[in-house]
């Protein structure tokens, strides 16, 4: 029974990444982890990936590329406010500059860096290094 599938994806991500494989096949497919993957692609921690219609739920491929060391969601999922972004920073990555945090603003999925150039705040989603 999945409760989270986010957190299910995310987690698959990193142990298919532990085991150094090349691509994995995450399921359930869904709108938010669609975006999280598009940020994660944007940043650089992952490649291409690509949605297949399997008649139950969906399943995206996704390229690895051996660049993250950790991933995870963040729950509950606190509201930030564009000023605590660099609080949340320091808590939740292990240095400044290193990795990002995933947030949801009005604006869409978009990484801390973005939302703070974009003058918005949101709720922590997930954080990957």
């Amino acid at each position: 029974m999945l409760l989270d599938p986010l957190a299910n994806a995310l987690s698959t991500i990193e142990h298919a990444e532990r085991r150094r494989k090349k691509e994995v096949i995450v399921r359930p497919a869904s709108n938010l982890i669609s975006s999280v993957l598009r940020t994660m692609q944007q940043a650089g921690f992952i490649g291409q990936f690509e949605f297949i219609d399997d008649g139950r739920g969906g399943v995206f491929r996704v390229q690895l590329l051996g660049r993250i060391n950790r991933c995870n969601v963040v729950k509950p999922r606190f509201p930030v406010k564009r000023n605590e972004i660099e609080k949340w920073e320091k808590h939740l990555l292990p240095a400044k500059d290193f990795g990002v945090l995933i947030l949801t603003t009005p604006l869409g999925v978009v990484t801390h860096r973005e939302a703070y150039e974009k003058h918005t705040g949101g709720r922590l989603v997930a954080y990957v290094y």
